[in-house]
């Protein structure tokens, strides 16, 4: 599939690019008066990867890759270094090709131990305690599970098993903020009650390895990574809610939230943007050839993304009265250079406005579902919010989607 856009153009391809397929209104969670109990917090967050990173050059030399216009897309990708659980070589240092079995394995082994570790670091960094968790959701695209992998980290990690749960499969680079969405309205149906989302991308996982162009954009791009937050929503009560229903009752714990600190920014509303006409612009196929999974981006995703990126975002703002310029953080997922550039020109951002963005590009490439958070993190360790500040969180992916949120410290 190549869409009919002009590259050349990014600013202005809006108007020659898909029509937007019908959305409903921007769902609000929070009111501005920040009095009023039920509004949903970010309490916390935590990272992992795997164990070995590499750079762009350590891995064309270990796949042996000569071809130039191959080596062209791994140098000039704007990612210095990736993590990655690399296939076995053989005697003669030659790639093991795994099998689509092979690569399932991998799967689960990498996002039980890389999600398990994130959680716990979101935990502490949010100063709870596992206990305390009623609610998990699990966000992955690089494999497929069942029993999922919310169940397979309740028992890794010694939940309670009444820990009520989902699963967001397939979705791919903007599930993050799907799940986030559905994370916070459990928060406010349970206020006071600890909700955990983690997104666990074993993008190693989900490779294959042939001398295609399709392929090697896909292989220059994408790492490891898991990132969890930890959210609830405000109570009156820190005893919790007297008629909660009996199968829920002493699950977790109540938490007081009513004072955050700086960095727990309160999640006001979000908006999306399916379009229709993009949908196959990014997608698996089986591979008959290969006998596994193959993922496809078409050239034109980031000039797609780019001229829908204002309609979205500007109907997230106006559900507050906000204006882009009131804006004073962007954390947007690290898709690739291309679809960045996209879309700070499209919005206006300045480089310093996507700095954790292209930060989190640079040192381990794009981890999918869970890159924003990559982001947060930064923005967070940086130490530069300041109580009233709004951010604005910005995923994009297979749909094509792009999904915004709206927060405030």
């Amino acid at each position: 599939m190549t869409l009919a856009l002009n590259p050349s153009n990014v600013a202005s391809v809006g108007a020659l690019t898909a029509t937007l397929a019908p959305t409903s209104p921007t769902s609000t969670f929070a009111p501005e008066r920040k009095d009023i109990p039920g509004v949903p917090r970010i309490l916390g967050v935590g990272t992992a990867v795997t164990e070995h990173s590499y750079s762009q050059r350590e891995l064309l030399d270990l796949f042996r890759i000569s071809d130039p216009k191959v080596r062209s897309v791994f140098l000039n990708s704007a990612i210095e270094r990736r993590f990655l659980s690399v296939p076995a070589r053989d005697a003669t240092g030659t790639t093991i090709i795994e099998t689509q079995g092979e690569l399932l394995a991998k799967h689960k082994r990498l996002a039980i131990e890389m999600a398990a570790r994130a959680i716990h670091a979101c935990l502490k960094d949010a100063g709870i305690e596992l206990a305390d968790v009623g609610y998990l959701c699990c966000v992955t695209t690089t494999g497929l599970l069942t029993p999922g992998l919310s169940a397979l980290l309740i028992r890794e990690l010694g939940m309670d098993p009444r820990c009520s749960r989902v699963d967001v499969v397939g979705m791919g680079c903007n599930a993050g903020l799907n799940a986030l969405n559905a994370t916070v309205g459990w928060t406010v149906a349970h206020p006071g009650r600890i909700a955990v989302m983690v997104c666990a991308e074993a993008c190693s996982a989900a490779y294959v390895l042939d001398a295609t162009m399709r392929t090697s954009v896909v292989n220059s791009l994408f790492g490891d990574g898991a990132a969890a937050v930890a959210l609830a929503a405000d109570t009156p009560d820190a005893a919790g809610p007297p008629d909660a229903p009996s199968g829920y009752a002493g699950l977790g714990t109540d938490v007081d939230v009513g004072s955050p600190p700086a960095g727990s920014p309160r999640v006001l509303s979000f908006a999306s943007c399916l379009i229709t006409d993009a949908i196959d612009a990014m997608r698996y196929d089986w591979d008959d050839e290969q006998g596994k999974f193959s993922f496809y981006l078409d050239p034109d995703v980031p000039y797609v993304v780019g001229a829908h990126a204002e309609s979205v975002v500007d109907r997230l703002l106006s559900g507050a009265g906000l204006r882009r310029s009131d804006i004073a953080h962007w954390l947007v997922h690290s898709g690739g250079k291309k679809v960045i550039d996209a879309v700070r020109v499209n919005l206006g951002l300045t480089r310093h406005d996507v700095r954790h963005t292209t930060g989190v590009l640079r040192d381990y490439g794009n981890v999918s579902s869970g890159s924003f958070l990559f982001s947060y993190e930064r923005l967070l360790r940086e130490g530069v919010v300041r109580a009233g500040d709004h951010g604005v969180l910005m995923t994009m992916g297979p749909g094509s989607t792009i999904e915004t949120a709206l927060v405030q410290w």
